[in-house]
């Protein structure tokens, strides 16, 4: 018996022919990026090495563009910017041992901010996996084993007939919600040996998608419908769906104040009367969420940073869409909602009932004011300066990039991004060394808009051989660099503890003129100038350097009460 998708399943004459007569000269590299174009990808980042040149050879047979990275751990960083700002999978190709190893710190950011990062490395030979023959370069024992704890999904294959299977479920596996970095890795010999398979057209990958259960939907839009003064947290779960259109209307709907989390930042308009901004390390927004009869939180798991850490004690009830299943009800009880945050969000917008309450937005100037005041009483007018010179200066459709450093913090809870998905730090995993490497990542991604990268000069160190990839692609990458001498917001913390901090100084280069050596330009600026000469940095064509010697402070923790 014949079914009409069999017929579907034939193929043409010209695919037979194809099929019959593959071009000649390829390896299993050319399966590689055959499966990668098949699928979509457009841009790969990596660094060669020994066991991966049948990858990198067939590179140069490929449509693909080739964007190299001067560390594995940078390379990284660059993939999970594309994927956040594409939203699309962005390839990772590495070399066996010390290549890969270097790449787990972006590795885990990418898993903790749930960036789509598909990391594709070789392996020793077939002969020495699974106890086999000992003793080759860059062996380890167990290498995928290195990873699992960290990647989402692992993949292994033994023979070139396994490469677009496995490749493709990588892809399916990485941009199914929740989001995250997956892992391939593929034998030096299965690489380099010729191939005579027919080329890989297109593998179908399509993510399964998450749908929330409507029993749960219809529970909680009962809920909200009927709270007296509920309130809404959005998290990054909201970006990465695509669905701040859909949260602002549901908040509109149901005269809802909404504070975006760290990783959530523009989620919400941050003018908007409902929007309470992102001040969650303050007791005020704190006070203000656990007074909330019903509190929904979206795409967030309520961690550390995000419950004001843990000093957050909801009173009402709390609704959680999340997409990572792990992250559910992991930190408060909840009804719990396993789902894509723009389809649960299209399920409320559908069953709610419009509430005309109309106090919230008295609530939020409340609030917000009382902040303000707080931070006024701190004599912090530098750091606030600083950083309304560099929202002034930043063009408003511009992705920035921020490592982990002081005027990062402060723009955590006090920069409006103007925009969703165009504030990304690296604060899912917290590691340094992120800003630049990956706003060079969101740059090859649209070069039609420059890009900025925020850096303390102790985390500029880890990436300052990337001025050369800058250099070399032309990338319109903005290099603030903020230079007070050492790791600062470690010297703030030992200094409250012990009295005292201890290896916090750092001797540093002239950043200036480091990178002048690379051919990029670079300015010594002032707070005074720095709006001037950061705008200027940004209009001009390519990549360029900017540094500002200052020693700025944070504001007052208020969890403690």
């Amino acid at each position: 018996m014949t079914h009409d998708h069999d017929l579907e399943l034939r193929p043409t004459e010209a695919q037979t022919e194809a099929a019959l007569n593959p071009p000649p000269g390829r390896n299993g590299g050319d399966l590689v990026v055959e499966t990668l174009a098949g699928l979509g990808a457009t841009t790969v980042f990596g660094l060669p090495g020994q066991h991966a040149l049948g990858m990198f050879d067939a590179l140069r047979r490929s449509s693909l563009r080739y964007v190299g990275l001067r560390v594995e751990n940078n390379a990284g960083f660059a993939a999970d910017a594309y994927g956040r700002i594409t939203g699309e999978a962005a390839p990772l190709l590495l070399s066996t041992g010390p290549g890969a190893l270097t790449s787990l710190a972006a590795l885990q950011e990418a898993a903790s901010a749930s960036a789509p990062v598909l990391a594709i490395s070789s392996q020793i030979p077939t002969a020495g996996l699974g106890g086999g023959r000992h003793g080759y370069l860059h062996e380890l024992p167990d290498q995928s084993a290195s990873f699992r704890g960290v990647v989402k999904s692992v993949h292994t294959v033994r023979s070139q007939s396994q490469i677009p299977s496995a490749i493709a479920e990588a892809w399916r596996s990485a941009l199914t919600a929740p989001h995250g970095p997956v892992w391939v890795e593929i034998p030096q010999d299965v690489l380099l040996a010729q191939t005579s398979l027919p080329v890989v057209t297109a593998p179908d990958a399509t993510p399964e998608e998450l749908v929330p259960r409507v029993e749960l939907t219809a529970v909680a839009a009962d809920l909200l419908s009927r709270a007296l003064r509920p309130a809404i947290i959005a998290g990054g779960g909201v970006v990465r769906a695509d669905a701040s259109g859909k949260l602002r209307r549901l908040a509109e709907k149901l005269d809802a104040p909404v504070v975006t989390t760290f990783g959530g930042k523009g989620a919400f308009p941050w003018e908007h009367p409902l929007s309470l901004q992102s001040w969650l390390e303050d007791r005020h927004m704190t006070d203000l969420l656990e007074d909330a009869d019903v509190l929904l939180v979206v795409g967030s798991g309520l961690g550390e940073l995000s419950s004001n850490y843990h000093t957050f004690k909801p009173r009402g009830r709390v609704i959680q869409i999340e997409a990572d299943l792990g992250k559910l009800e992991s930190n408060h009880p909840a009804l719990g909602i396993h789902a894509d945050a723009r389809l649960a969000l299209q399920a409320l917008l559908e069953t709610v009932s419009e509430r005309t309450d109309g106090t919230a937005p008295e609530r939020v100037r409340d609030v917000l004011a009382r902040i303000g005041d707080r931070i006024a009483g701190q004599e912090l007018s530098l750091e606030q300066d600083v950083l309304a010179s560099v929202r002034r200066a930043l063009p408003a459709g511009s992705p920035s990039f921020w490592d982990m450093t002081i005027l990062a913090y402060w723009a955590w809870s006090a920069f409006d991004p103007r925009g969703a998905n165009t504030m990304h730090s690296a604060q899912g995993a917290g590691g340094l060394g992120y800003g630049f490497p990956a706003a060079l990542g969101a740059a090859a991604a649209d070069p039609t808009r420059p890009v900025l990268a925020v850096s303390g000069d102790g985390g500029a160190l880890y990436s300052i051989a990337e001025l050369a990839t800058a250099k070399q692609y032309g990338l319109p990458v903005t290099w603030l660099i903020v230079d007070d001498g050492g790791y600062g917001i470690l010297r703030e913390y030992m200094t409250d503890a012990f009295g005292e901090p201890t290896a916090t100084e750092l001797t540093r280069p002239d950043y200036v003129a480091l990178a002048e050596s690379f051919g990029v330009p670079g300015v010594r600026t002032s707070p005074e100038t720095l709006e001037a000469d950061l705008a200027k940095a940004l209009a001009a064509p390519g990549p360029s350097v900017v540094v500002l010697p200052a020693v700025l402070r944070m504001f007052a923790p208020t969890h403690l009460g």
